[in-house]
């Protein structure tokens, strides 16, 4: 079980040098709760994920994680999926490379304890590794969209968080596969965990989450 943390965003807004990111944003998850942030590329989805998880401050409004407020509080509490221009998988890297780079040395006597631990979160996050072509040692680069987001969700599982934030959910998938996706967020949810994830579609998103922002 994860320790859900409840989100709470108040007039939310950010400037950047080009101008207004995205203006009087304004969210609530409760804990274990799932909310979807929903809008177009340039919308300032992922710029406002960010925000959430305590990497960007807002110019204006209010934020509380789990009763925290300090961004670096807030950051204890938060895990990002994967997220364009902040944690993209490297390609050259296998899955199991990936989780040994998250979890660190593996050497006895916590190797069993680690192994573990990385397939727990492998499960939860629906990543079946005898579906890949080369099991564990599947390149990043081979991994179809889906399976790297659910990778990228394995990785943020491992640090225990309270709030899983998840970018481009549905980015160039179809929407069965999007579908799937919603799911196993959802199911994160009945094991404690509050999620916030941005997508396009705004459809998925009302059927699946607790709460909908749409960004214009």
């Amino acid at each position: 079980m994860f320790p859900g943390a409840e989100v709470v965003a108040k007039d939310l807004t950010l400037k950047g040098g080009h101008g207004v990111v995205y203006s009087g944003v304004s969210l609530t998850a409760k804990p274990a709760g799932l909310a979807a942030v929903a809008g177009a590329a340039g919308s300032g989805r992922t710029s406002l994920l960010l925000t959430l998880a305590g990497r960007m401050k807002p110019t204006s409004g209010a934020l509380s994680v789990g009763g925290q407020t300090a961004p670096r509080r807030v950051q204890r509490i938060a895990a990002l999926g994967l997220t364009s221009g902040v944690n993209e998988l490297d390609g050259a890297l296998s899955v199991r490379e990936h989780l040994h780079e998250r979890l660190g040395p593996w050497g006895p006597p916590w190797r069993r304890g680690r192994s573990r631990a990385a397939g727990e979160a492998l499960a939860r996050a629906g990543l079946d590794l005898s579906a890949l072509p080369g099991g564990e040692r599947t390149l990043a680069r081979a991994l179809t969209r889906d399976q790297a987001v659910r990778l990228g969700i394995a990785l943020a599982l491992l640090d225990r968080p309270g709030l899983l934030l998840v970018d481009d959910l549905d980015l160039g998938l179809p929407e069965a596969r999007a579908d799937e996706l919603w799911r196993t967020l959802r199911d994160l949810c009945g094991a404690g965990l509050t999620v916030v994830a941005s997508c396009t579609g705004h459809g998925l998103a009302v059927r699946h989450a607790d709460a909908v922002v749409d960004l214009p």
